[in-house]
């Protein structure tokens, strides 16, 4: 019997088969059936959390022993903490029951990454997880992302809440995802919810998988989920300064300066106290002062961001953040726009190469009537990425080899190739002069 199935008080409101197709219900299913629902508690009860090297030793023997895949799960503080890593981590697996692991007292987590190591992981939003796991020595080798399976599926919405119930006819809380996870000892209402994310995960897969395989997808899902298992970790981002919110109003190379160095020294302040950046200083107050380039910390004081309740020891540090970018001689200033690898954006492109325009044009219709006609998002059939540069320049020959070949070279998955390649080639022929 399924966890669902042991969870639910009355398990005939449960049928192995999927309540719904692509977000629809299918035809043998009434449409004035039971309502969803609602999961109150975990079948075991809430798991206490392990703290501790001993308890961790019985877990990772515990999952050792276990079978089949494993759900996993972890939170983060975002919007609290300063980075991304995991203050919780959420196991579950058959023969093994839940976990739930705090990070913080147990940093390494190694060992139990490897006693599951040969086993699937079962993630919902894998690369949200897969950083902050990774940090602490747990590193799939196979995965299935049940919120990818469901953009692959055709669901019209894919957060796990909308999953379960759409697909297993179950409620989750919702109240607890946006907490901050950081805090000790974490609330049991907090750890009730922690617990329930993973108790079902394990069935949602079972039944995107067969779903998958019913649309004669479920070969294209194992190749997106093995790309994402196999990717290396994301190199650091050049200038992230340059992502400040409202930084399309800085036009002027000073006040680009004044941001960096603003952002700058709010993130060294963030990240030696442990907090979000925007917790520190707004992005909308570095704006505001590089809009300003107030001449002292009076002026500054004045500015939106910068109010009372901010002290004139930290006034000081940002008028000197202000002053720093003042003084740079000319020659250290920021260049206007990030350097760019791939072509430009679509919007000057009529003005730049209109050949290259119409071919986009005609290329994104073709690629947007595919994904139609197979329920998907159109960036899960290609990344809209890959269809510029092709389009920006295109292969000599643009026929269905050469195609291929560019877009397997920019990371295109087998399956995405076969599917694309065709309409790809219609649509740059059709726009090919004369």
């Amino acid at each position: 019997m399924t966890d669902a199935q042991e969870t639910a008080e009355d398990s005939s409101l449960l049928d192995s088969s999927l309540r719904t197709t692509g977000g629809g219900p299918p035809d043998d299913v009434a449409l004035d059936e039971a309502p969803p629902t609602p999961l109150l508690e975990p079948r075991d009860g809430i798991p206490p959390v392990i703290a501790d090297a001993a308890s961790l030793a019985e877990v990772v023997s515990a999952f050792a022993a276990g079978t089949g895949p494993v759900a996993v799960d972890a939170e983060r503080a975002s919007g609290y903490r300063y980075g991304q890593r995991a203050y919780l981590v959420q196991l579950r697996r058959a023969g093994a029951g839940s976990a739930l692991i705090d990070p913080v007292a147990c940093p390494d987590l190694s060992e139990l990454g490897a006693a599951i190591g040969d086993a699937e992981w079962v993630l919902h939003a894998a690369t949200q997880d897969l950083p902050c796991l990774r940090e602490i020595g747990m590193i799939p080798s196979r995965i299935f992302d049940t919120e990818l399976a469901g953009r692959l599926a055709g669901f019209p919405r894919v957060g796990l809440g909308a999953m379960v119930e759409s697909v297993l006819g179950f409620v989750l809380e919702k109240g607890h995802s946006a907490v901050d996870w950081s805090t000790r000892p974490l609330p049991e209402p907090w750890l009730r919810y922690a617990a329930l994310d993973v108790e079902l995960l394990v069935d949602l897969r079972d039944a995107l998988e067969k779903e998958l395989d019913r649309q004669g997808k479920l070969d294209w899902a194992h190749q997106e989920f093995d790309a994402i298992a196999s990717a290396p970790p994301a190199a650091p981002r050049k200038d992230p300064w340059r992502r400040t919110s409202g930084m399309h109003k800085v036009r002027k190379r000073r006040q680009m300066a004044v941001v960096r160095e603003l952002w700058n020294a709010r993130d060294r302040i963030a990240q030696r106290r442990d907090v979000s950046p925007g917790k520190v200083l707004s992005d909308t107050a570095i704006v505001e002062a590089a809009l300003a380039l107030p001449p002292n910390v009076h002026a500054l004081s004045a500015l939106n961001g910068f109010g009372h309740r901010m002290g004139r020891r930290q006034l000081e540090q940002w008028q000197a953040a202000v002053d720093r970018a003042k003084a740079l001689p000319d020659a250290e200033l920021p260049q206007p726009g990030q350097p760019h690898a791939g072509p430009p954006p679509p919007r000057s492109w009529a003005d730049r190469d209109p050949a290259a325009a119409a071919r986009l044009s005609a290329a994104r219709a073709a690629v947007m009537a595919l994904a139609e006609q197979l329920n998907m998002p159109q960036e899960n059939l290609i990344t809209p990425d890959t269809v510029r540069r092709l389009c920006w320049e295109p292969p000599a020959s643009a026929d269905a080899e050469s195609i291929a070949a560019v877009l397997a070279s920019h990371g295109a998955r087998p399956w995405q190739v076969e599917q694309v390649t065709p309409v790809l080639v219609a649509a740059l022929a059709a726009t090919k002069s004369p």
